[in-house]
């Protein structure tokens, strides 16, 4: 799980940021509901009027009231109205802050003078206000609001009797309020967008930093690195686990950081409504985590081994597509298509049993949810009928607990996806921390062969696969000079191309050493080892593009003219002329649409234009004929004498005239020697060539 997180460390401050406009966006949520509440309340019940000192009142009305206050009561109503006009007393400019206090300190005499207007006492008022406000367990918690609302109720009556339009005063609020809810709406969602723009681009570049250095580091493997991960799996990783971590990493800034946030901020709104219903929301909240959790003990197993199968479904459509024709030409479609099917069914299955679970948990949160929202309307409407509660509130309450329940179903939801995305950061990171075997040494040096051949030099060198029991090669010694041909031949699975592939330093050798020009290859950095090499592997290996691009991967700067010239000594030019598009004819991926032996011919010029100090050759010729054989083994030989010239063969008509014969023999050097001395002191050689060539062909 640490490898998820460890990918947003380095976009800390673009998090922080957004948590931040998380708060504000929070905020501005969070008081969407206070004003539909005053809406309700105070815009529609109470007509506009939120305090109990009206606006304006006769003169009149301010004596009959202040009757009924004390000494300081009468001072602060009094001291509350601008002077007397024409008979009439408006309410002077007043903050918020005042007027509220004035509704505490004037609410009792002010609440007995609308008792007395509607033929009450004080007492009979109050009576009734701590009645209506009792709850169950007798407390008197809605007395003050059923009191504050006969307050109000005066004030309306004092302005309206002072001659003010109270539609207008109510249209007002209504309008200042509406307006307030506009402005946090678009706040809303000026918050949500940037906060959506940086959480997407976070996880567009946290996807493409790790394909980056994914891509980068399986670049640098060894052959022993590539063997420890599948290509499909490297394939998989690359892809879906990227995808699953960049994916996750969003929804992570985009809502695991927004749901805490909303969540504490309700919770306070909640508790400030003093709608006494918390109860509801805790048993709200239990029911989806108990689900939540459920479906994450069911569903966690099955994500564990989703990417798996997605590796075992890739592996075995690459096998398929690779192998397209020989399934083909075995007539084995039906049964490789039982094997895909396999494959497929098996990650089908897993699929619909994750989305089936997900997909089930979905309606049952909203019958929670509106369930909630139920249950809360109906112990509110007996608190509302019974005057404990006002209308705006429990819209209000009603409001703040489907946040609370929303930030609890995100966070769930999060706790689902997250530990999917830990996996597959986990499987990223497996490759990302596993170093080469084959890297530099602290003092390597540059290999400098002035374009020369240089001398490649086996001494005693022995090998073994990693985890393998027994030695691929043991005790090869042998030197290979410049301006000749050293050959390697032996039977199928001898070593023959294990031994080449320690030069360049794909696999390391486990004891003994190469040298080349003196210098130990483990001492030479890899760039200029691999730089010196012209290799030509087993098999022929083109890319997508044209001919000409394709012979330029050996050296991109190399010119028409060195391109063409390449192409001639690789014998070439025959079948690249005989189309009109010459050089600039296209090569399909992979090379599908040219021949084994044009693909040899490519990969030889290829190796050819690069000019070399050694040319490797890993049984390249096996698909030409005898003639294009001889004639491209001449051309060699005469313009590229200089260079130290390695063949690995399995024909031996292709070896005749070489300097050197290495016959290798279940990894052991079995003979060493021109063709005419291993024919006469070597057996395996002797019986390998009588049984190829004839004896008058081989005199």
């Amino acid at each position: 799980m640490k490898n998820l997180f460890k990918t947003l460390l380095p976009y800390k401050w673009t998090a922080l940021l957004v948590l931040l406009l998380m708060a504000g966006q929070a905020f501005c949520e969070m008081n969407l509901p206070q004003y539909t509440q005053a809406l309700i309340d105070t815009g529609i019940q109470n007509r506009g009027i939120e305090h109990i000192v009206p606006e304006a009142v006769t003169e009149s009305e301010l004596n009959a009231a202040a009757s009924l206050m004390s000494d300081e009561q009468r001072s602060l109503w009094e001291g509350a109205f601008d002077p007397e006009e024409n008979g009439i007393l408006k309410r002077r400019e007043m903050s918020n802050e005042e007027l509220e206090a004035l509704d505490d300190e004037l609410l009792e005499p002010v609440v007995a003078r609308y008792a007395e207007k509607n033929g009450e006492t004080f007492a009979e008022a109050q009576s009734a206000a701590g009645s209506a406000a009792a709850d169950e367990s007798g407390e008197d918690s809605g007395q003050n609001s059923n009191m504050l609302a006969m307050g109000i109720a005066y004030a309306g009556d004092c302005d309206e009797e002072a001659g003010l339009d109270l539609l207008a005063i109510q249209n007002a609020f209504m309008f200042r309020v509406g307006g307030l809810m506009l402005l946090m709406s678009l706040s809303v969602l000026v918050f949500t967008t940037f906060i959506s723009l940086l959480a997407a681009r976070v996880g567009a570049s946290i996807g493409k930093d790790l394909r980056s250095r994914l891509f980068t580091n399986v670049m640098s493997f060894s052959s022993a690195e590539m063997n420890e991960f599948r290509t499909s799996s490297l394939i998989t990783r690359a892809t879906n686990d990227i995808q699953q971590v960049q994916m996750t990493s969003t929804m992570m800034l985009r809502m695991m950081l927004f749901a805490p946030c909303i969540c504490t901020w309700s919770i306070i709104k909640v508790y400030q409504t003093h709608a006494h219903m918390n109860f509801v929301i805790v048993t709200g909240v239990i029911a989806i985590l108990l689900m939540v959790g459920a479906t994450f003990v069911i569903a966690m197993p099955k994500f564990k081994i989703m990417q798996s199968l997605i590796d075992a479904l890739n592996a075995v459509s690459r096998e398929i597509l690779t192998g397209i024709q020989v399934i083909r030409a075995f007539g084995r479609e039906e049964t490789e298509e039982r094997r895909f099917d396999k494959a497929n069914t098996d990650l089908y299955r897993n699929q619909l049993f994750v989305n089936r679970t997900m997909i089930t948990i979905t309606p049952i949160l909203m019958i929670v949810m509106y369930g909630l929202s139920i249950w809360i309307t109906w112990v509110a409407a007996g608190r509302i009928d019974a005057g404990r509660l006002q209308v705006g509130t429990m819209t209000a309450f009603i409001a703040y607990a489907m946040e609370i329940v929303f930030s609890f179903l995100m966070i769930a939801s999060m706790a689902i996806f997250i530990p999917r995305a830990g996996i597959a950061a986990d499987r990223i990171y497996e490759v990302l921390e596993t170093e080469t075997s084959i890297k530099n040494s602290d003092d390597a040096v540059v290999l400098d062969t002035d374009g020369k051949g240089a001398e490649v030099r086996f001494e005693h060198v022995t090998f073994r696969y990693p985890d393998a029991e027994e030695d691929v090669l043991t005790d090869i010694d042998f030197t290979a000079k410049p301006g000749e041909t050293t050959a390697i031949i032996g039977a199928t699975g001898c070593g023959k191309t294990t031994l080449i592939n320690l030069i360049p330093r794909f696999f390391e050798a486990t004891e003994g050493r190469i040298t080349i020009g003196g210098i130990d290859v483990r001492d030479i950095k890899l760039e200029s080892l691999r730089d010196a090499i012209g290799y030509v592997p087993q098999k022929g290996i083109l890319f997508s593009g044209t001919m000409a691009e394709n012979i330029r991967w050996g050296d991109e700067n190399a010119s028409d003219e060195e391109v063409r010239e390449a192409a001639d000594i690789a014998q070439a030019t025959e079948f690249i002329d005989e189309r009109p598009e010459g050089f600039g004819r296209e090569v399909s991926q992979g090379g599908a649409n040219v021949s084994g032996g044009q693909k040899q011919r490519l990969a030889i010029a290829r190796a050819v234009v690069k000019k070399p100090s050694i040319m490797i050759f890993d049984d390249s010729f096996s698909a030409l004929d005898m003639k294009t054989d001889v004639t491209l083994r001449k051309a060699l030989a005469s313009r590229t004498a200089g260079s130290t010239r390695i063949i690995v063969a399995q024909r031996v008509g292709t070896i005749l005239h070489a300097e050197q014969i290495i016959v290798l023999d279940e990894g052991r050097i079995a003979g060493k020697g021109t063709h005419k001395e291993l024919m006469e002191t070597c057996e395996i050689y002797r019986e390998t060539a009588l049984s190829q060539l004839s004896e008058a062909a081989l005199a």
